[in-house]
């Protein structure tokens, strides 16, 4: 299962200010080092569907950022792990096809509303 939207940004990944170990950037897992994946749950009346979306939007391409960011100093032979940019790029993937699904469930809901009237 993969996670939900407000989780992807919560994903530390070592860089610039980033979680480091003995000068090696490393992937923070899940439930590893108290990051939990889960996002605090919105007050009732707190942020709307469309701040909700651009949230979203704005995660999912700070994910791609990050994923072209390890791939980079990959290629230029900086000290990154292989797993380290395989991770990245597969979680920008997934959160990508995930943004993508959302998307075509929106539009078949639209879809569904204006067929109702």
């Amino acid at each position: 299962m993969t996670a939900p939207i407000g989780g992807l940004g919560q994903l530390g990944i070592g860089g610039p200010g980033g979680p480091q170990s003995a000068g090696r950037l490393r992937l923070e897992i899940a439930g590893e080092n108290g990051i939990s994946r889960l996002p605090s749950l919105p007050d009732a009346g707190g942020t709307s569907f469309a701040d909700t979306l651009k949230r979203a939007l704005n995660e999912v391409s700070a994910t791609q950022d990050t994923a072209q960011d390890y791939i980079q100093k990959f290629v230029r032979g900086e000290p990154v792990e292989l797993h380290q940019v395989m991770a990245a790029t597969e979680e920008a993937g997934i959160a990508l096809e995930m943004l993508v699904e959302l998307r075509n469930k929106l539009t078949d809901a639209y879809k569904t509303v204006v067929n109702m009237s």
